[in-house]
């Protein structure tokens, strides 16, 4: 089942006018068990003189509308094509130009869905940047057993485990307001949604289709990454057709609420040059 997403224009104008017309999109996504606005908001400010930043929710997440218990659930590609579905109307909605350039950069589940965008909608986006993610996320006995545990006893099973995983050394006692959000993020997220979610991942593995991936990818990865590793980035952007791996030190995770100015400016120099490269080619 595609999912119906809650966007999140996180680049509004306090005046309530539309967005800079002459400004790229960028499309960014959760991690899962985090909502959009807490992950990606410190790093908008330094997004938001090159983009208009437009985010997606997962289902039950932050805003998203929670999936029923009884649904059947959804599969990344299906998780992807909301994506895709998701910009076009969102470009409709604020008055953006239908044939103006959008990235798209998403963290952990939601970098995973830049590779899957990668395969079935290559020309959508001119660049995509999968962060703190891999071709394939854990073990599908991992996420099955995970998936079970949260859809009967919720989640905030998970967040000791979280909060020991998510965050590079000393980031917790640094900041806690930032770190203490996200985990609320997950301990208020709906059970069923998040559990659907773990099934998605739990059939992902798209690593021996990464050479079919054509679009520029940027593997932007935390060096403290206890999920995603650096080996994992290295590993998509040597086998994608334009690949690009960028390292963070210090940063677990969730790198746009870690370090957001790197963060930021990783993207900008990587869409903003494929972009210009692609002009120039032509």
């Amino acid at each position: 089942m595609t999912p119906e997403l809650t966007t999140v224009l996180l680049t509004a104008r306090t005046d309530g006018s539309a967005p800079d017309p002459t400004l790229p999109v960028l499309v960014v996504g959760p991690s899962l068990g985090t909502s959009v606005v807490s992950l990606w908001g410190p790093a908008v400010a330094a997004l938001a003189p090159h983009f208009t930043v437009i985010g997606w929710e997962l289902p039950g997440h932050g805003e998203g509308t929670p999936l029923p218990e009884d649904s059947e659930g959804f599969t990344m590609e299906e998780l992807a094509q909301a994506v895709v579905n998701t910009l076009e109307g969102q470009k409709s909605k604020h008055g953006i130009a239908a044939d103006g350039p959008a990235y798209y950069a998403g963290v952990s589940i939601a970098g995973a869905v830049a590779l899957q965008i990668g395969l079935d909608n290559p020309s959508e986006f001119a660049g995509l940047a999968s962060i703190c993610s891999a071709a394939k996320i854990g073990t599908e006995e991992g996420w099955k057993e995970r998936a079970e545990l949260v859809a009967k006893a919720g989640t905030p099973t998970q967040v000791i485990g979280s909060a020991q995983r998510w965050f590079g050394p000393g980031f917790i006692e640094k900041n806690a307001f930032v770190s203490t959000d996200l985990l609320h993020n997950l301990q208020d997220a709906d059970r069923f949604s998040y559990a659907f979610a773990c099934g998605a991942l739990a059939g992902f593995d798209v690593r021996s289709r990464l050479g079919e991936i054509s679009t520029p990818v940027l593997a932007l990865n935390g060096a403290e990454d206890q999920v995603c590793s650096a080996e994992d980035a290295e590993f998509t952007a040597s086998n994608v057709a334009h690949g690009s791996a960028v390292m963070l030190p210090g940063v677990g995770h969730l790198s746009p609420a870690e370090d957001p100015a790197a963060t930021a400016a990783a993207l900008v120099d990587f869409f903003l040059s494929s972009s210009s490269n692609q002009s120039k080619e032509a």
